[in-house]
């Protein structure tokens, strides 16, 4: 007969109780873990390995850049304004309906000049011979946490691996909604594309794992050849971040030009006396591709609206204007198709060509100057509210 005595009963049960216990928290904890760990490879380069990198630029002041022309009054945000813009956010900065896409067009081979829109910052380039993807994100979410953040309000036009090969991969800045680490993962194993950015951007890159030879990262008014073609990093106003702090890589826009066709891609950017700077020394563009949406009176001098966007091509001295940033994540307060109805008033006063593909759309523009109001697409697409 065996006798169990109460103590080594209890013994037992309070062993059990704690292991329970220790079990419950390790799975939250873990997952919390895990988590951060995302999160922290999201953000990419360390400070001090982008400060290896952009140390050395002139425009950097202790590893901070900053614009060069001073920031413009901002609206005051009172609790009742920020209620306000919250709520027309979640309604009118959505569309009313499904957002069309037109099927990915695939070429044999790439022409003189071809853009395809694939939403938001994204677009395929096509420049004597050469295919450079621009600012591509193909993530559901523009941020470093799963199911948080900016969501996409349509799908991605077409998989990844729809795109086919690729010569480079260019990006203009870091943040999320233009830099993502999943999609540059994919294209870095698929491809054979060169990826070339301002500067720490790179860095960005080496981190993930992208080997070094196929990373090119230039400083403003630096020139590079890559793969046939001629790309100048160019000044323009904005910020960057992937973290808390600011400015810690550098924005840009790129001139890229081939033996016959020149391009600007504006990237981000607000209104800025750059732009004739760049046009008088760069210019004529061919086309240039410049941000339309996300503007805000609390953020006057970083995203242009689409009024700002055509002086800017203008004083580009372009030929076609390709309007972005819009109609993919709702970022700004403004109706979700206010900036294509207000680019095209604008573009119409100002005698501007201003192309309106829908995502997937491509656009040959290799033809004569004077073919081109033919074949640009300039009627609106979008679903307007019932």
């Amino acid at each position: 007969m065996v006798i169990v005595s109460r103590n080594s009963h209890h013994s037992r049960t309070a062993t059990a109780r704690a292991l329970t216990t220790a079990t419950a928290l390790t799975a939250p904890l873990l997952a919390l873990a895990g988590l951060g760990l995302h999160v922290r490879r999201n953000m990419g380069a360390s400070r001090a390995q982008l400060r290896r990198v952009t140390g050395r630029s002139p425009n950097a002041v202790d590893g901070i850049f900053a614009n060069t022309e001073p920031g413009l009054p901002r609206a005051k945000a009172s609790l009742r304004m920020l209620l306000n813009m919250m709520r027309s956010r979640t309604t009118e900065g959505v569309p009313p309906g499904p957002v069309p896409l037109s099927p990915l067009e695939q070429v044999a081979e790439p022409a003189g000049l071809a853009v395809t829109w694939l939403g938001h910052a994204c677009v395929l380039l096509e420049i004597d011979g050469a295919r450079v993807l621009v600012d591509p994100v193909w993530s559901e979410y523009a941020t470093p946490v799963p199911r948080l953040g900016p969501r996409r309000m349509h799908p991605p036009v077409a998989p990844l691996s729809a795109l086919g090969e690729l010569d480079l991969v260019l990006l203009t800045h870091d943040h999320y909604d233009h830099l993502d680490r999943p999609t540059v993962l994919r294209l870095a194993r698929d491809t054979r594309a060169v990826f070339v950015g301002p500067l720490g951007v790179g860095a960005h890159l080496r981190a993930w794992g992208i080997p070094g030879h196929r990373v090119v990262e230039r400083d403003w008014d630096d020139v590079v050849q890559v793969r046939g073609l001629t790309l100048t990093c160019l000044e323009t106003r904005h910020f960057s971040g992937r973290g808390i702090r600011r400015n810690t890589t550098l924005w840009a826009a790129w001139k890229v030009a081939g033996p016959e066709h020149s391009v600007y891609l504006g990237g981000d950017t607000g209104p800025s006396r750059v732009h004739a700077r760049t046009g008088a020394g760069h210019g004529p563009f061919d086309l240039t591709v410049l941000p339309i949406g996300a503007y805000a009176d609390l953020w006057p001098d970083v995203h242009a609206d689409p009024e700002q966007a055509v002086a800017a091509h203008r004083d580009l001295r372009g030929r076609v204007l390709l309007p972005i940033h819009w109609a993919t994540f709702n970022l700004g307060f403004h109706p979700w198709d206010e900036p294509a109805e207000r680019a095209r008033k604008a573009a119409a006063a100002q005698d501007v060509l201003l192309a309106l593909p829908q995502p997937g759309r491509r656009i040959d523009l290799s033809g004569p100057a004077g073919t081109l109001r033919d074949t640009v697409p300039t009627e609106p697409w979008w679903p307007t509210p019932r």
